[in-house]
């Protein structure tokens, strides 16, 4: 079986809702970064056999296959075709997955891998809201399946992150401090022009919009639950925004044939399933998974970049797993980096091969909450 080789990774700037990449069809916002992806490495478009991309919400500008019209949009070939993938949050790492695995099969040697979100445009959850004009309140209603096993349960990422800050003994004073810590973390690497070598600047924007540089816990403490009784609130969330990522999927063949230059191999990938109650506990189990299949320990890892939905997720994850915090999101995470769901994938496998980079780590892994109780795991080894 082939080996699934990282070539390059890059990504936009993250804009905050209704900020400066918020007027940018996500289609235009897909192109830009296919475009700086192909610009890196010396590579003919007519040889990428595939364009996988992550998206949810895709109506309007985002409905249509959006890995297709984003290509298409960038002026390439019309022979390239392209897909669409929606894992809800892990669209991106999932159509990461695909393209790895296509490459691994053989079935494919060159594969864009990638994802977009317009949330300013497309409000979150907007796919599901829109089918109430067709008599559906929510996807599950109706469900005789459904709701023999599930019954009436509200399913909520806002009450799945209560849940897990109680099952957890999550404090909301613990769970500010770690919010403002990756505010923290996250001005430090702009500052420090970390991310800058993987972003490819839009419209005169080159840096990330949504790190707050005045935020405290004390100014935190002010928020209103996100529900009532709750121990979430806005600060303890990922940030609405937009923006769209991009990495370059090669076999050993291509890396050969094109004199290419891995940066990382693709050491493992895998997805599980958990409770969909809960929702957002799925990358426990999946990380625990993961680890086993790879034969690996969890002090193996030198970087986690671990999504954060909301602090409660990562705070139960690393208490689960055993994981080190310090080498946790140090750059930042959602909470102050933002969360442009179908791209957030991609866009944390390029921070953390950039990292691995930067810091001369090895090992990578990074995983996700996804809606429906799942989790995508991918570990990524730092060539060179």
């Amino acid at each position: 079986m082939s080996e699934a080789y990282i070539i390059e990774a890059v990504r936009t700037p993250v804009g905050r809702r209704g900020g400066a990449l918020s007027h940018l069809h996500p289609a235009d916002l897909g192109a830009h970064v296919i475009t700086a992806l192909l610009d890196r490495v010396d590579v003919d478009p007519t040889d990428v056999d595939d364009v996988v991309f992550g998206c949810v919400d895709t109506i309007g500008p985002q409905a249509g296959d959006i890995a297709r019209t984003a290509w298409l949009a960038a002026g390439f070939p019309e022979q390239v075709p392209g897909v669409t993938v929606d894992r809800q949050c892990g669209a991106s790492q999932q159509a990461l997955h695909f393209a790895a695995q296509a490459v691994m099969s053989g079935t494919a040697d060159l594969v864009v891998a990638g994802g977009v979100q317009s949330m300013s445009r497309i409000p979150i959850g907007a796919s599901m809201t829109t089918g109430v004009q067709y008599g559906f309140e929510d996807p599950y209603s109706g469900c005789r399946g459904w709701e023999h096993r599930y019954g009436d349960e509200e399913i909520s990422q806002f009450r799945a992150a209560d849940l897990i800050a109680t099952r957890w003994d999550l404090s909301r004073e613990v769970m500010e401090e770690f919010a403002c810590t990756s505010h923290l973390r996250a001005v430090t690497a702009i500052k420090e022009g970390r991310f800058d070598r993987e972003i490819a600047p839009v419209d005169g924007v080159a840096h990330d919009e949504c790190p707050r540089t005045d935020t405290s816990v004390e100014k935190m403490a002010t928020l209103k639950p996100l529900r009532e009784g709750g121990r979430t609130t806005a600060a303890l969330a990922s940030q609405i925004s937009d923006g769209a990522s991009a990495v370059l999927v090669a076999s050993e063949r291509a890396v050969r044939e094109h004199r290419l230059t891995p940066r990382a191999r693709v050491h493992h990938l895998s997805a599980r399933g958990s409770d969909p109650v809960y929702m957002l506990t799925g990358p426990i189990r999946a990380t625990r998974y993961a680890l086993d299949r790879a034969g690996m320990d969890i002090t193996d890892i030198d970087l986690f970049e671990v999504n954060e939905a909301f602090a409660s997720v990562v705070l139960a994850w690393a208490g689960e797993t055993g994981a080190d915090l310090d080498r946790v999101n140090v750059n930042g995470g959602a909470i102050a980096l933002g969360h442009p769901i179908g791209a957030t994938g991609t866009k944390l496998c390029t921070t953390l091969v950039h990292e691995l980079e930067r810091t001369g780590g090895r090992f990578g892994l990074q995983t996700m909450c996804e809606g429906g109780g799942q989790a995508n795991v991918t570990i990524v080894e730092r060539l060179g």
